[in-house]
């Protein structure tokens, strides 16, 4: 007697993968994503030169051909600016936020490890830190260095490393007091393969979350420096130097501010929903 075997249906990719993302967050994935290419790929994708003028296309309204969002008080492209904008803003925003993480996180490390007066120490420096008005020590010594591309960097890597100090310490002693550090130190790992191979591996996940947290608040506070005039400078652009200087024209030609404006807020907004659902995702006890 023959018996036929039931075949069933392959099922879908989307059915196997059931990554169950809420629909805000796909939107803010794609944006990220799309702004990250947009970086990458601003030189081939912008019509024009960002010091490029067109003194009889002065204020062209958004929509005009060959000027899809308008252009500026001199005549320059404000899609092109844009672009360039977001390269450099992200730039800055990236390097900070690594740079902040890097510092937070050895520092937390180091607290972790050596305790006494190397705990201390690092603590007291993180209260001062979180006590000390950041935009104001970095408008002094913005205007009293001069600004450039890797001061900035360097001036907003060092906000924010306080959180990833006091949580790389919390994390690192509980991670000893487990007990799988202690065991890894008895079989005669140095202090710098546990923290680096055994420890960092653990807490990598709340330490990620942290970066998606600080990282929009580093692009809000470069767009507030380049606003008051002491973050990018011409003739280089960003997303707040341009919203700094499409003020003068609000109601004129408000599409110069207008623009920018608007790829902060999502940017910032993305990052956030990126960032809350990652906490939910990654951190068992919400879990």
């Amino acid at each position: 007697m023959m018996t036929t075997a039931t075949v069933l249906p392959a099922p879908h990719l989307l059915t196997r993968i059931r990554l169950k993302m809420p629909f805000l967050v796909v939107l803010s994935m794609i944006w990220i994503a799309t702004m990250v290419l947009v970086a990458i790929f601003a030189d081939q994708i912008r019509p024009y030169d960002i010091t490029r003028m067109d003194l009889m296309a002065r204020l062209a309204p958004m929509g005009t051909p060959g000027h899809l969002l308008g252009t500026d008080e001199l005549g320059r492209d404000v899609l092109s600016r844009l672009i360039q904008s977001i390269r450099v803003s992200l730039v800055i925003a990236f390097g900070a936020t690594i740079l902040s993480a890097v510092l937070g996180t050895t520092l937390g490390f180091l607290a972790a490890q050596f305790r006494g007066w190397v705990e201390h120490l690092v603590m007291a420096l993180a209260d001062f830190q979180a006590a000390l008005p950041f935009m104001i020590m970095s408008l002094a010594v913005l205007a009293f260095f001069g600004s450039s591309m890797w001061l900035l960097v360097c001036l907003m890597g060092f906000y924010g490393w306080e959180r990833y100090a006091r949580i790389a310490r919390g994390l690192a002693i509980s991670a000893s007091a487990q007990g799988y550090a202690a065991a890894v130190v008895q079989l005669g790992a140095n202090p710098r393969r546990v923290y680096l191979r055994h420890i960092l591996p653990n807490v990598a996940s709340t330490l990620i979350v942290s970066m998606t947290l600080t990282f929009p608040e580093i692009i809000l506070m470069e767009s507030g420096l380049s606003f008051l005039g002491l973050g990018v400078q011409p003739p280089q652009s960003s997303l707040g130097n341009m919203v700094g200087f499409g003020r003068e024209y609000l109601t004129r030609a408000p599409w110069i501010m207008l623009a920018p404006s608007v790829v902060i807020v999502l940017t910032t907004l993305s990052i956030s929903l990126m960032g809350d659902w990652l906490r939910d995702r990654l951190d068992p006890t919400i879990r």
